[in-house]
């Protein structure tokens, strides 16, 4: 009796704690409906569409917030996003005439590779950490006599990436290499070329989040080349465009340079003589 007593009391101290506003019976209400509020959460979660991403006035799809979860997200939007967009706009009636990224061949040059081992080794470990996949040395295939270069010495260091790793490069290249590049205002628009490929130079590696500016020694800088199957490099550009490409502004689109051939000094000295 005295258990049963205090228990009382004790519960009745709590209600009595309540706030005004909320009924004397709110404690069990709440507990019975806990199951059943659970349920219409998950229920309305799971019968709502997924977040549709959008898309900025200039025609560049922008990576929702939600999207960044995902692994392969810059793959996800290109096939969701990108394709539709250049079927309407280039008018292909086979969604595989639609350009796609091929390839994408990150290099690195070292002109004492052969002399500096632990340097080759450790510029390989730096782009296997930068693009997820470890490189090979390339090698020299003519000798050169002037820069004292035999025939299959070591001058550099490639790796290509295709797929999931190709994508997820591109990712981590536009969204994180680029922004962080000092005094950066876009990339060039003219450095197609002419089948639909685009390069980019770095004179740092330190721009990527992976490799740590204390331990970089000596800076080096790497190439990257973009291979695609655009016919041209219009339909090239508005598909880097679209997965996010910062092109400068004002730059226009790709140009075609014609290279005029040098004339020797001798030939103007001929001209000058005569008219003498």
């Amino acid at each position: 009796m005295a258990i049963a007593a205090s228990a009382s009391a004790v519960r009745f101290s709590l209600l009595a704690a309540q706030p005004p506003h909320l009924p004397t019976h709110w404690e069990p209400a709440i507990r019975l409906s806990s199951t059943t509020t659970r349920q219409a959460v998950r229920a309305s979660a799971a019968a709502a569409s997924p977040p549709s991403l959008a898309s900025s006035p200039t025609g560049i799809v922008l990576v929702d917030r939600t999207e960044a979860e995902k692994v392969n997200r810059l793959k996800t939007v290109y096939l969701e996003k990108v394709v539709p967009l250049l079927k309407e706009e280039f008018s292909y009636k086979n969604i595989h005439d639609v350009p796609k990224i091929e390839k994408v061949v990150v290099n690195c040059g070292m002109g004492d590779a052969e002399q500096n081992s632990k340097g080759l080794e450790a510029a390989m470990k730096d782009l296997a950490l930068i693009t997820g996949q470890r490189p090979v040395k390339t090698k020299a295939k003519n000798s050169i006599a002037a820069f004292k270069l035999r025939e299959g010495a070591t001058v550099g260091i490639a790796v290509t990436l295709r797929g999931n790793v190709m994508y997820s490069f591109l990712d981590r290249l536009i969204n994180l290499g680029l922004p962080r590049t000092r005094d950066f205002q876009g990339v060039n628009p003219n450095s197609f070329d002419g089948h639909g490929n685009y390069s980019i130079g770095f004179r740092d590696q330190s721009v990527f989040p992976e490799i740590r500016h204390e331990a970089l020694g000596k800076q080096k800088g790497m190439d990257v080349c973009i291979t695609t199957t655009a016919k041209t490099d219009n339909e090239a550009q508005r598909l880097l465009a679209l997965l996010g490409m910062p092109f400068r502004e004002g730059g226009g689109g790709p140009t075609v340079v014609v290279y005029k051939k040098k004339r020797k000094a001798a030939h103007f000295d001929s001209k000058s003589r005569g008219r003498k």
